[in-house]
């Protein structure tokens, strides 16, 4: 059984996740020498924590902005994979920035 972050929707959890990464790398984002620990923490996790794939696709999305049929074009996977991958690694990344939040 998959462990939920602390919401009462499932839905709500990942809305909340992907809006604080894209609010992390976002390019109008302002918080000085805050924001710029924040952007090392987050690429340190991506680039420690999460697998290969997760790696890939997260960059991809929130690096490249690209959408999940682009992505899924791109690596030549099924979209629900993309999708079902970037969920994971949101997970795996909010899991640990939670320490430095």
């Amino acid at each position: 059984m998959q462990k939920r972050l602390k919401n009462d929707f499932p839905g709500e959890a990942e809305f909340c996740a992907d809006k604080r990464i894209t609010a992390l790398i976002g390019e109008n984002s302002s918080g000085g020498d805050k924001h710029s620990l924040m952007i090392k923490i987050l690429r340190n996790i991506i680039e420690n924590e999460l697998s290969e794939r997760q790696r890939q696709m997260i960059g991809l999305y929130y690096f490249s902005r690209m959408n999940i049929p682009e992505i899924a074009e791109k690596l030549e996977v099924n979209r629900s994979t993309v999708s079902r991958t970037i969920s994971r690694g949101r997970r795996n990344i909010m899991e640990k920035m939670k320490y430095f939040v």
